[in-house]
């Protein structure tokens, strides 16, 4: 059901070489640019009608109209299940606990008397946020986009989520319903490339956007990555993963459960179990059988999920380089289950969100850890973080100096400049004192 790797014995190699060791799904979103390159264009050129001919093509219903209107999302609401809106509430509720402290504050800094540097942060204007909606439903991901951008002070937020056929064209009315908790009345009934291209161009009924956020498919990630520059994005989302740092201590009931608890999202999502236990990685194979068993959408995801290539049990040394293999991983989700895991937690420097023991499963971090969900996924916990707060503001320096704060530093700014061969820049601060460079 799954496979294994075996990394015991000889020392591990570093850098790419490891990475290339590890298990990792195939996701070559520069094949799928030329797919939607004329789907962009369409939707450039054309706009709504681009939009609604594309969802009808993909998604299999005809809309009239792309933008959702406000009847249906306060319906939704009313329709919405008790348990689930109250679910729905306490996700926000905690979200905008953590979020809320992320905001980051005008700062000034006197540099020399009389001359400062304040950087002051400021939202975009205006974002589009995506919410996928093909083998499952998300209202969650409407929680973790919408959630950060308020807190951040954004203006105007627009949703983007596929038409539904069984919905009338409409999305569905969990997402919807969510919207409406949001307070967000702008949502659109557009998904895939189409609805990037819709939020980077504009159309009669939505106008362009500054940024994009939100997870989805390859196709979106392609949409992401032509029309970047035209907009800011978040990041080009792949499919999902879970790694498990597991020592002896772990339970194989919690980490087969985990693990499969990712699996179900997709045929390619990954689950990676990384151990220096051969017990603990005999008893997780024995545990996966009867735990997919008794599931949902065991042939379809679950199953391909954990057979591919993506996903193994990785067995290691130590528990030293088990640290060395998942911070070569950088997972999406890494969960650790060792004895004291808050400590070996503290050691990991590659991850997109570390969920530590076994009371903090991925599966809280979806939902109702107060954490976010939109994670770097493919190894890009390396470099990138996930959505925040942070990802919807932009930084401005301001610099305020006096005459005498730039006439102490002018010789330093001029013969830098000449270093450089632009004497016009330091022709600039001469002009300022009689083109002479002010005595020190």
């Amino acid at each position: 059901m799954i496979s294994r790797i075996d990394l015991r014995g000889e020392a591990l190699p570093e850098g790419g070489a490891l990475r290339d060791l590890l298990p990792r799904a195939e996701f070559d979103v520069e094949a799928a640019l030329e797919t939607v390159r004329p789907i962009c264009e369409d939707v450039r050129h054309r706009g709504s009608a681009a939009v609604i001919e594309w969802g009808e093509k993909f998604d299999g219903v005809r809309i009239e109209s792309i933008r959702v209107p406000a009847a249906a999302i306060a319906a939704a609401l009313e329709g919405l299940e008790p348990a689930v809106r109250a679910a729905l509430e306490e996700s926000i509720r905690r979200a905008r606990l953590v979020h809320g402290e992320q905001r980051r504050t005008t700062h000034t800094t006197q540099v020399v008397p009389g001359g400062t540097v304040t950087e002051k942060w400021v939202p975009v204007e205006r974002v589009g946020l995506y919410v996928p909606g093909g083998r499952s439903v998300y209202p969650s991901s409407v929680v973790m986009n919408v959630v950060p951008a308020q807190e951040a002070g954004v203006e105007g937020i627009a949703v983007a989520s596929p038409p539904q056929k069984d919905f009338g064209g409409l999305p569905h009315p969990t997402i919807l319903a969510a919207c409406a908790l949001l307070g967000v009345d702008e949502v659109y009934a557009a998904g895939g490339a189409q609805a990037v291209a819709m939020f980077a161009y504009g159309t009669a009924e939505c106008p362009p956007v500054n940024l994009v956020t939100g997870p989805g498919n390859i196709y979106v990630a392609a949409a992401k990555r032509l029309l970047k520059g035209r907009i800011g994005i978040d990041a080009e989302a792949g499919p999902t993963e879970i790694a498990i740092l597991a020592d002896s201590t772990a339970d194989p009931v919690h980490v087969a459960a985990d693990l499969i608890s990712q699996a179900e999202h997709d045929p390619m999502a990954a689950a990676v179990l990384v151990t220096d236990s051969e017990e603990l990685a005999a008893a997780t194979e024995a545990e996966l059988k009867p735990q997919v068993a008794a599931t949902k959408h065991v042939t379809d995801r679950i199953e391909p999920a954990l057979a591919g290539r993506q996903s193994a049990i990785v067995l290691v040394n130590d528990l030293a380089d088990g640290l060395k293999v998942v911070d070569a991983y950088a997972a999406e989700h890494l969960e650790i289950q060792t004895a004291d895991a808050a400590a070996v937690a503290d050691r990991v420097r590659n991850a997109g969100a570390v969920f530590v023991g076994p009371w903090a499963p991925v599966s809280l971090g979806d939902y109702c850890a107060g954490s976010n969900h939109v994670l770097p996924t493919g190894g890009c916990a390396c470099h990138s973080s996930g959505l925040s707060v942070q990802s919807f503001l932009r930084g401005i320096h301001i610099v305020d100096y006096t005459r005498d704060a730039l006439a102490e530093v002018t010789h330093h700014v001029v013969t830098l400049a000449e270093a450089e061969d632009l004497p016009a820049h330091g022709a600039a601060l001469k002009a300022r004192f009689g083109w002479k460079v002010p005595q020190q």
